[in-house]
């Protein structure tokens, strides 16, 4: 028998249920289309209806929907001194939201004047942080073992595929055969960024039929206009931080 996300969280009244799973698709949804900044801001929201199902599970009563408390930091905190209630509850999911809460404060998300631009590193954090607290929570709401509660996490999850697939065998390829030689190489170098992929490796993965011609068409341009760094002597090829910000800005990182 499936077990339907509904079932799974039953213990948690209707009205926080619907916000909890709204809340947590939308962070998915934004992730996939590469929307960084929503995505983040979504977690914070996430994280104000989480609060609001533990402080209703201590309390013995729920709100109808959810709210934000003062200083949630410190109302997270609070949460710890109560040890009627399962240690997930009380200490792991309120130490996870207050980071995943300080996302959305202090990262360039919800005001002007935070020193880091919205990017994928820190969307990504918010998504797999946001899985494992529902994950935690439908085990805890419903009984059930952690795989259990990790398959309906992933039934609720927008699928993410990304872009470039390692196969079994060690060899990566860019599953949009559509883009161009010069988009598949940026693809391919932030994979692996920070670390370098040599030129054979770039060649044999995206197929040119010419190495030559690989090389002063698509590496000696992209180096030029500072996108990359080639070494000649070595044949190695670094992602610099201007290509990442073009692969970032510009480029699929799912399909």
């Amino acid at each position: 028998m499936t077990l339907r996300p509904e079932d799974a969280l039953a213990g948690i009244p209707s009205g926080l249920r619907s916000e909890l799973i709204n809340e947590f698709n939308k962070i998915t949804s934004n992730y996939v289309e590469q929307r960084w900044e929503p995505s983040q801001l979504g977690g914070g929201k996430f994280c104000e209806v989480v609060y609001s199902v533990l402080k209703g599970l201590q309390d013995g009563k729920y709100p109808a929907k959810a709210s934000k408390p003062k200083n949630f930091p410190d109302a997270c905190k609070k949460l710890e001194g109560n040890t009627s209630v399962p240690h997930s509850a009380r200490i792991l999911i309120p130490r996870v939201l207050v980071g995943l809460f300080d996302i959305r404060n202090n990262r360039s998300v919800g005001h002007v004047g935070g020193d880091v631009d919205p990017n994928h590193l820190d969307a990504t954090f918010v998504l797999n942080a946001a899985r494992w607290v529902l994950g935690e929570l439908i085990r805890l709401f419903h009984n059930i073992s952690t795989t259990d509660a990790q398959a309906v996490v992933e039934a609720l999850t927008v699928k993410i595929v990304p872009v470039v697939w390692t196969t079994p065998g060690g060899r990566q390829r860019v599953l949009l055969p559509e883009l161009s030689m010069r988009q598949r190489m940026f693809l391919l170098l932030y994979a692996a960024h920070p670390s370098a992929v040599s030129e054979p490796d770039l060649v044999s993965s995206l197929e040119h039929s010419n190495a030559s011609v690989f090389r002063r068409d698509v590496v000696r341009p992209a180096h030029k206009a500072a996108l990359i760094d080639y070494d000649p002597t070595t044949k190695m090829v670094h992602l610099s931080p201007t290509g990442v910000r073009l692969v970032e800005k510009t480029l699929p990182l799912s399909i």
